[in-house]
């Protein structure tokens, strides 16, 4: 009962005392030790007991008292200071020390358990939702207590504020303007930690021409860079009439991914469809726009095209086919030297012995006109068998002109010949 009054004569005593005095503070980082001491008071010292100010005082240990400690990290130093090993995130707070002497006497001790940052600070810039402003954002999670920081304008270093989340007047707004975020912490880094954001209006990338057939879908796209913070796209046939921006429909779908935009138009007529289409993006920072120009064609006719192919085909076939056949005695003849593996000389041969036969038939008949009328004169012998090669070799070559001349040199000696004989049979005898 009597430890039981102790406590709660505790509790009402730091109501009273409020938040206003918290005594002596102790900054120590996680993990460490740190030793709490019981006011700043020389001489002689009187027992101690500690507590713990939670929502009620909680016993830790005392110097004259047989209770064992609330936990065996908890132990006296002098027989007065509060020591305690190896500091938790759960040991930050408001701690009491009570001494008994000649009165009794109350010291509070603020303990801070700090812990730094692990990583650096991440600066970022959003538009508020509520009143359409620039709010520049400090991100420098993982350390206690908060660190504190200092927004900068630079270059020039010129103060803008020192809170995490800063707000933009419109005059601060410009293009490719810059802002330095500088963090601080109680237990450093001693280095010091920064992050720097630039804000920039978009830029817009595009096709500038598309085709659509009629009757037919087409996809127009546009793709934002650069815009920090990031812009807002909107697809529009008038770049006057921003108001009059496209509406998804039946006829229009628009698709947002990222900072890229898609407008697809389905079944794309002529007289609605064709013309300028704008693609429009704009940030706090600025607006652009691009235009892309969609052309609405008739569908091409692939049947008629593979007709058409087709005809060409047949057509090439046919053209071929006719020169084979015009000149197949040539094509056989060299098709058959192909095969046999013969020269012209072979052919020659063969055409010269035919040739040889009917001259010595001519011969004959010669001979026998010389011992009638031995006045004709020798016929040359080379003439007609030169004829007849002429003939021969033209019809290899396919030379239908000389073919002609060697028929018509065979005719006139023969010709001749007759007109001989007629002449002997008139002579008189």
């Amino acid at each position: 009962m009597a430890g039981l009054c102790v406590l709660l004569c505790l509790g009402a005593l730091l109501a009273g005392q409020g938040s206003a005095d918290l005594g002596a503070v102790a900054i120590v980082e996680v993990h460490e030790n740190v030793t709490l001491h019981c006011g700043n008071v020389t001489g002689p010292r009187g027992p101690v007991t500690w507590y713990r100010n939670d929502s009620e005082p909680v016993f830790l240990l005392s110097s004259n008292s047989s209770h064992p400690p609330a936990s065996p990290r908890f132990s006296l130093e002098d027989a007065v200071a509060l020591h305690v090993e190896a500091l938790s995130l759960e040991d930050d707070g408001n701690y009491t020390c009570q001494e008994v002497l000649n009165e009794t006497r109350w010291f509070p001790v603020w303990l801070r358990v700090a812990r730094p940052p692990p990583s650096a600070p991440q600066c970022s810039v959003e538009v508020s939702s509520e009143s359409a402003t620039l709010e520049l954002t400090c991100n420098w999670d993982g350390g206690y207590p908060d660190p504190t920081f200092l927004w900068t304008e630079e270059p020039g270093g010129v103060v803008v504020g020192d809170s995490k989340l800063q707000t933009l007047s419109p005059s601060q707004l410009s293009e490719g303007k810059k802002f330095k975020c500088v963090g601080s912490h109680i237990v450093g880094p001693a280095s010091e930690a920064s992050c720097v954001v630039q804000i920039s209006s978009p830029s817009l990338a595009s096709q500038p021409m598309k085709t659509c057939f009629m009757g037919g879908n087409v996809t127009l796209t546009c793709q934002v860079t650069g815009a920090n913070p990031s812009a807002k796209i909107q697809w529009l046939r008038n770049l006057t009439q921003p108001e009059g921006a496209i509406q998804p429909s039946g006829h229009y779908h628009i698709t947002q991914h990222g900072q890229g935009s898609s407008l697809t138009i389905y079944n794309c007529s002529q007289d609605l469809d064709e013309g300028f289409y704008f693609c429009r993006a704009e940030n706090l920072v600025g607006v652009r726009a691009v235009d892309i120009w969609l052309s609405v064609k008739e569908p091409l006719n692939v049947g008629g095209i593979v007709a058409t192919v087709v005809s060409l085909l047949l057509l090439g076939l046919a053209i071929v086919a006719g020169l084979m056949l015009y000149y197949s005695p040539v094509f056989c003849w060299k098709a058959g030297n192909t095969f046999r593996g013969q020269d012209m000389g072979d052919v020659m041969v063969l055409v010269d012995s035919e040739g040889e036969d009917e001259e010595e038939e001519d011969r004959e008949d010669i001979e026998e006109e010389e011992q009638e009328t031995n006045e004709s004169e020798e016929l040359p012998k080379e003439t007609c068998k030169h004829g007849h090669i002429h003939r021969v070799t033209a019809l290899v070559n396919g030379n239908l002109d000389r073919m002609g001349n060697g028929l018509q040199e065979l005719h006139d000696d023969g010709d001749e010949e007759l007109s001989d004989a007629v002449q002997e049979e008139d002579k008189p005898v």
